[in-house]
């Protein structure tokens, strides 16, 4: 897709993440609505590897989430991309769904498969790679996989996302630490930093600045871009796939509910979704949008 058409397709999902949030009564919107940006340029832009009506294909890339919470951006992005059926967008926390309030995946022991168990999938969503919840852990799950991948030499890379107010967690620095012990440069490491997490500000519940420096003093490859720009995340990624030596962390300052400026930056939508009012507010504003988005270079 063309820079336009990512602006277009992303504001697209912006809308259907607001309707599944406000059908759900319940979910994250600040942290969704500023990684659309991310995600379209993931999925559409060229960047990541896999096959929409083959979602184990052997060979596609890793998307770890890593905040489980924002979710609903993956799965509405997922069903753009033609991985996860329309009919489902509207099913996010219900009873059956498969669009479980933080992402889930599991591995179960398969008897009676010859002589011998196997390891199968077992009810899992479709292009969801690793269960979230507790903060920190998906960072390990990520390392894991790339590790695994380096160990035995597959082509595909893990992207793994991550939150800023995630960085309070002990375990993201611990898998970091080892991630650069082991060179894993097939590792591309997305930060969010969007300043907010669920008590507050970052810099007020627990400083983190500089980020960057602190990535750098890791010993990763560091890259700050505008979270909302297609040329930047794109440029970013391709630098990302040039290093060999070192993991890469991309650092994208972004915008908490982005896209719907009533609310953006604050912190107190972090973990609370609109009401069907504000719902209807929300995409009015957003379908303004619609042939007028200029993207921030």
């Amino acid at each position: 897709m063309e820079i336009r058409d990512l602006e277009l397709k992303a504001n697209e999902i912006r809308q259907d993440l607001i309707k599944m949030l406000v059908e759900a009564g319940s979910g994250h919107s600040a942290g969704p609505l500023d990684l659309a940006d991310l995600f379209t340029a993931l999925y559409f832009g060229g960047l990541l590897k896999y096959r929409a009506s083959e979602p184990e294909w052997a060979e596609r890339d890793r998307l770890v989430l890593s905040c489980g919470h924002t979710c609903p951006i993956l799965y509405t992005t997922l069903i753009h991309a033609g991985v996860l059926r329309s009919d489902e967008l509207l099913t996010l926390r219900k009873l059956g769904t498969r669009l479980q309030g933080h992402p889930h995946h599991e591995q179960v022991y398969l008897e009676n498969r010859g002589n011998r168990g196997d390891w199968g999938n077992h009810e899992n969503t479709p292009g969801v790679e690793n269960s979230a919840g507790p903060l920190g852990q998906g960072m390990s799950v990520g390392v894991g996989m790339a590790l695994a991948g380096k160990m035995d030499r597959k082509p595909w890379r893990v992207y793994l996302i991550g939150s800023d107010g995630e960085m309070n967690e002990g375990q993201t620095w611990e898998a970091l630490m080892l991630a650069a012990k082991y060179k894993l440069s097939n590792l591309t490491y997305f930060v969010d930093r969007n300043n907010i997490q669920i008590d507050g500000y970052t810099e007020k519940v627990m400083p983190l600045d500089s980020v960057a420096e602190k990535l750098r003093a890791w010993n990763l490859n560091v890259i700050e871009v505008d979270g909302h720009s297609f040329e930047q995340i794109i440029a970013a990624v391709k630098e990302s796939w040039e290093e060999k030596e070192r993991p890469t962390a991309i650092v994208c300052y972004t915008i908490p509910g982005k896209g719907v400026e009533s609310i953006e930056g604050d912190f107190l939508w972090h973990g609370k979704p609109p009401l069907p009012e504000q719902g209807e507010e929300f995409l009015k504003e957003l379908r303004t949008l619609e042939g007028k988005i200029v993207h921030e270079g």
